[in-house]
């Protein structure tokens, strides 16, 4: 291999490294699905989520290590649903036991807090800080 075949493959190597740190820690691009949050968000849409808007957590844990917000009332957040699923909803107010109400925008086709209850808040993801 040629010296600039090594310098070419450190720097794809780097580069790709670099990806997966971004996307584990800091944001995150999710398209969204289902109709549940429309008129507000399409399914195809497409949602930047700020991973840091509440919080620091390592990739695989499922608590925070620091956190220094919480959602508020009208934040649309992705997160973890009790069954495991993703979902996208707003927040709709927060309960004295770290959880928060999700619920979507359509009440009419939405699974929200009113199927499964209140979502602890180490459930949520990230906040969406950017959607086309």
């Amino acid at each position: 291999m040629s010296e600039e075949s090594v310098k070419t493959s450190h720097t794809i190597l780097g580069a790709l490294v670099t990806a997966l740190i971004v996307k584990a820690c800091f944001f995150d691009v999710v398209i969204a699905q289902g109709r549940s949050m429309e008129p507000a968000i399409k399914p195809g849409a497409v949602l930047v989520i700020g991973k840091l808007s509440y919080g620091f957590r390592l990739p695989w844990s499922e608590t925070y290590l620091v956190q220094w917000a919480e959602p508020a009332i009208g934040d649309v957040v992705v997160f973890w649903t009790p069954s495991g699923v993703m979902a996208i909803k707003r927040c709709a107010g927060i309960t004295r036991q770290r959880e928060f109400i999700a619920r979507g925008d359509n009440a009419a086709v939405s699974l929200d807090s009113a199927s499964y209850g209140p979502v602890p808040i180490d459930h949520i993801i990230g906040k969406a800080v950017w959607m086309k």
